[in-house]
């Protein structure tokens, strides 16, 4: 059975509304996606690390009750689990302020074994961090030569648009290995500089990878492939807290990838009509993410949508 390969930052988020703090879960972008795939029920491996602490054993315990194996989160003695500090604004769009103490030495979790066709997501800055960027790499090797489908997410946020030109090496030798590279428009933005999405993929993106998928808020998703750009509409919801959907979108897609059969070697050839379906996987999901004050889709929610799909 295909597996879903994940590498990513695990983090508490407190979430404050008008100055006062309400609800704490836990997070980090690809974390967020894999909850909620792990409620609907694929296979999953999740590489991260965590700090030997009561905030760890909150999110440990979390990772179990949601279907999310422990076998390759590193467990460091050293230093603290990371938490963050998000603040929702009347649209309840986050602004993060984020608690970190690692140790040294990091990410020193085996390599999983990875099958073809199995999907490896990578992304944020935790896939750019020189402190992580050859063990990073390691992985990305080996589930190229293992003939995995690879999607990145660069989720380059503003905190981090002032490093831009020092970063961006890295976030193209992203592109090249991604096979399906998944970004908001702001994300492009704050890389280079501009929001004209034709002209990023024609100039930026295309050379390296040549799919990709960007998403504008409440905005149409747009597709760019080989067989040019497609567009399409997102339904209208007022959410209660929109700090997942995008991780939520990755895991719809994700998601749809598997439920569709797509392969790495059929990416090339699919027909309009595919994506579409798998994308409409993504808009699911992140809409209903927006629903709920967590990070990711509700149980019931994902129990009804493993059946009715």
């Amino acid at each position: 059975m295909r597996k879903v390969i994940g590498i990513g930052e695990t983090i508490l988020d407190i979430l404050f509304k008008d100055n006062q703090p309400y609800r704490a879960v836990p997070g980090g972008s690809v974390f967020n996606g894999f909850v909620s795939l792990g409620r609907l029920g694929v296979p999953l491996v999740f590489i991260s690390e965590l700090g030997n602490d009561r905030v760890g054993d909150i999110i440990r315990d979390f990772m179990r009750e949601n279907n999310i194996p422990e076998d390759y989160v590193d467990c460091f003695p050293d230093g603290k689990s990371p938490v963050s500090i998000a603040f929702l604004d009347e649209n309840n769009n986050a602004d993060y302020i984020f608690y970190k103490n690692y140790p040294n030495q990091r990410l020193e979790s085996p390599l999983p074994r990875i099958e073809e066709d199995d999907i490896l997501i990578f992304g944020s800055y935790y896939a750019l961090n020189p402190a992580l960027r050859e063990r990073t790499i390691e992985f990305l090797e080996y589930a190229k030569e293992r003939k995995a489908i690879l999607y990145y997410d660069p989720n380059f946020r503003s905190a981090h648009a002032h490093e831009a030109v020092r970063l961006r090496a890295a976030i193209l030798e992203n592109f090249e290995y991604a096979d399906i590279i998944r970004g908001s428009e702001e994300d492009f933005f704050n890389i280079f500089g501009d929001n004209n999405m034709e002209k990023v993929y024609k100039d930026r993106v295309k050379f390296y990878c040549p799919n990709l998928i960007v998403t504008r808020g409440a905005g149409e998703v747009m597709l760019f492939s080989e067989s040019g750009c497609e567009k399409f509409p997102v339904p209208q919801v007022s959410p209660v807290s929109a700090i997942g959907a995008g991780d939520n979108f990755n895991a719809g897609i994700i998601y749809g990838i598997l439920k569709y059969g797509l392969r790495r070697e059929n990416l090339s050839s699919l027909t309009k009509e595919t994506w579409r379906d798998i994308i409409r996987c993504g808009i699911e999901l992140a809409v209903e993410s927006c629903r709920s004050s967590d990070n990711y889709i509700s149980k019931s929610f994902a129990s009804s949508y493993a059946q009715n799909r």
